[in-house]
């Protein structure tokens, strides 16, 4: 099975980030998870682009605060999809610039932008994408959608026993 790179800015984004994470583990997708930061490292940002085909690299989540430049380079970099998570940071706006930054991105250079702090679903959408060739993780992402209709179901449950 192909891999998801899961990356970020800094190591102080790793707790958000540990939500995408476990989502791939839950389906049994295999993630790389690292710090890749187009400011303060941009040579190893260029290097990781350039070497996502070798590594079998097939999405990538990357989550970034503040100006968040780390998801549209690694989109205008490379040929895979991007996952954007904005991250709200001790020096941002409440993430608010940082989800401008991401999904602002020029004609050719998509970012596929989730909620900020939003990696748990950055980490399905990688999921949806990967199971496009593969049906036993299409099926697991169908098992997913059935506890989520049961959950809604014992939910509108209680409240009719509430009445």
């Amino acid at each position: 099975m192909k891999k998801v790179g899961i990356i970020m800015g800094s190591s102080s984004d790793a707790p958000t980030m540990q939500a995408a994470a476990k989502v791939l583990a839950s389906f049994g997708i295999p993630y790389e998870f690292m710090v890749v930061s187009a400011h303060r490292s941009p040579q190893w940002m260029y290097e990781y682009a350039a070497s996502l085909a070798e590594r079998q690299i097939a999405v990538v989540i990357a989550g970034a605060g503040g100006a968040a430049h780390l998801p549209g380079m690694m989109a205008a970099l490379s040929e895979v999809p991007v996952i954007g998570v904005p991250i709200k940071s001790t020096h941002s706006m409440n993430g608010l610039d940082s989800l401008l930054s991401i999904v602002q991105m020029p004609s050719d250079v998509p970012v596929a932008t989730v909620a900020i702090d939003g990696a748990h679903n950055a980490g399905v959408l990688a999921a949806q994408i990967l199971s496009v060739g593969d049906e036993s993780l299409r099926e697991k992402l169908k098992a997913l959608k059935a506890a989520n209709r049961e959950k809604v179901n014992k939910q509108n449950e209680g409240l009719l026993k509430d009445m």
